[in-house]
């Protein structure tokens, strides 16, 4: 079985919001709440300051209880609005720097290459195919 859960981690809120991003905003939270949220919380925060990524984390669990697990992570920032409509969740408000622009505001191909997910699902399958992990 393969199992993963992603968050945002925004290193001057601490971490946050970490494994609560998808309910951020509280229990009836939606993206739109939870950028929000997000931004309202770091209003006064300089962009220098703003850094943050969102982390994979991928578990391969077998049936003898043995488990490996990867992790993904693509570094950003976060930006002082919305931009952008591809995606979802915190994707309009975490810019990526070395494309100048959010999340949202890239192609889902290029996004899907370069996510956290990406990431993880790339260390498994390299995993897989050097017989590191066998199933």
């Amino acid at each position: 079985m393969i199992a993963d859960d992603s968050g945002l981690e925004v290193e001057s809120l601490g971490g946050r919001p970490g494994i609560h991003s998808a309910r951020y905003s509280g229990k009836d939270a939606t993206d739109k709440k939870n950028n929000e949220k997000l931004l309202a919380e770091l209003k006064d925060i300089p962009i220098e300051k703003r850094d943050a990524a969102f982390r994979c984390v991928l578990v391969l669990y077998r049936p003898d209880g043995n488990y490996d697990y990867f992790e993904g992570k693509l570094k950003g920032i976060i930006g002082f609005e919305p931009k952008g409509g591809e995606g979802f969740g915190y994707d309009p408000v975490f810019i990526v720097p070395r494309f100048g622009c959010t999340v949202a505001q890239l192609s889902p191909e290029v996004k899907n290459s370069i996510s956290h997910r990406a990431e993880a699902f790339k260390k498994l399958k390299k995993s897989l195919a050097t017989g590191d992990i066998l199933i």
